[in-house]
């Protein structure tokens, strides 16, 4: 959703699809305390943060926020410990990788910086990353910057499916024609093999080779500007 790190034209599409009457819900691997932020100032209907480890909504109304986790406080403290050791390890067999910039406002995931603020890492090394973190038993994610690590069997489309039922009162198994998704990493592929109608930015490119579940649709542009096509089609379409 940014292009050059800005979102200033995203945020403007999703302003104009929350007018519309559509429910938007951010599906993002950032962290928790930014995810308190979108919930509270974007016009979102809820988040959905740390690739499946938690959704935040906030009810405006009642000035109150909803947050519900994956996993209880004792199990993400015992993975936290399992998980900042692990860090060390990927950071002395990765020259070049960096704990990323917005770990410290993360409660359930380690996330790896590979392309954000430090130099961009050869794929292999990526690889290597997501392959230490396989090897100590924690699931593995790679994004268009990062890649994210944690203990657990969750992922973006199992807390997507527990939101739904537990937010919205919908079951997504019966009623996922009615949503859209838009993606643009490897993280995304459940949701991509998930919902019929799913879009990629055209900068899902340089992941398309190993995906086995891609997108039905690319747009023509690129990250925060292939959102924006993508809520002007669906906003001329209703």
């Amino acid at each position: 959703m940014t292009s050059a790190g800005k979102l200033a034209a995203a945020y403007a599409a999703l302003e104009r699809l929350a007018a519309s009457g559509l429910r938007v819900v951010p599906v993002t691997g950032r962290p928790a305390g930014w995810c308190d932020l979108i919930a509270r100032f974007w016009p979102v209907a809820a988040v959905i943060g740390e690739n499946g480890a938690l959704w935040y909504s906030y009810d405006a109304a009642t000035r109150r926020m909803r947050r519900r986790y994956r996993d209880d406080e004792a199990t993400r403290a015992a993975s936290r410990a399992r998980l900042d050791r692990l860090a060390a390890e990927i950071l002395a067999a990765v020259p070049g990788a960096a704990i990323a910039a917005d770990q410290p406002f993360r409660v359930a995931d380690l996330a790896i910086d590979w392309c954000e603020d430090v130099a961009p890492l050869p794929a292999a090394e990526v690889e290597r990353i997501a392959a230490i973190f396989a090897a100590s038993g924690a699931t593995a994610k790679v994004s268009s910057i990062h890649v994210n690590g944690w203990f657990g069997d969750y992922d973006k489309l199992a807390m997507t499916k527990s939101l739904f039922a537990d937010l919205f009162a919908v079951d997504l198994e019966q009623r996922r024609e009615e949503v859209l998704f838009i993606g643009d990493s490897p993280n995304d592929e459940p949701m991509f093999g998930f919902f019929p109608v799913s879009v990629a930015v055209a900068n899902i490119g340089a992941f398309l080779p190993r995906l086995a579940r891609r997108p039905a649709y690319v747009t023509r542009r690129a990250s925060g500007e292939g959102f924006v096509e993508m809520a002007e089609w669906l906003l001329a379409a209703r």
